[in-house]
């Protein structure tokens, strides 16, 4: 994948849950103009952009339903999980977390204000990079 775009109604709010969001995943700050920012991990990049039309995402209806992330180790989901509220984000599943993704699958589903679902996937124990 090149990149990803995530359009908002509500730069500001959307800048400080995604900033911190990716800024945790390792993304560094890319670009930044008046209605977007953008922040890259090797050759990949995240825009978070200004919409320019009204409306509402809504991840049930045909379309997106979220971004997956590799977010390292079970600890590390852990911990972003707990941090997550204090930075725009809600928990989703908080009833199955973290294996709401299914029996042996260790992840952290977050949404934004907007309604955007992230699930932070850890990385299996000793599936290091071949």
């Amino acid at each position: 994948m090149h990149h990803v775009e995530v359009r908002v109604a509500d730069l500001d709010t959307a800048v400080r849950a995604w900033g911190w969001l990716l800024g945790e995943l390792g993304y560094a700050p890319y670009q930044t103009w008046s209605d977007g920012r953008s922040w890259r991990l090797g050759a990949l990049y995240v825009v978070v952009e200004r919409a320019p039309l009204g409306g509402s995402h809504d991840r049930r209806q045909p379309g997106l339903s979220h971004l997956a992330f590799h977010a390292g180790g079970p600890a590390d989901v852990g911990r972003l999980w707990e941090a997550a509220p204090a930075h725009g984000w809600q928990r989703l599943y908080e009833d199955r977390h973290p294996l709401a993704g299914g029996p042996g699958h260790h992840a952290a589903f977050l949404e934004d204000d907007e309604r955007m679902k992230v699930e932070l996937v850890a990385e299996e124990p000793g599936a290091g990079a071949t």
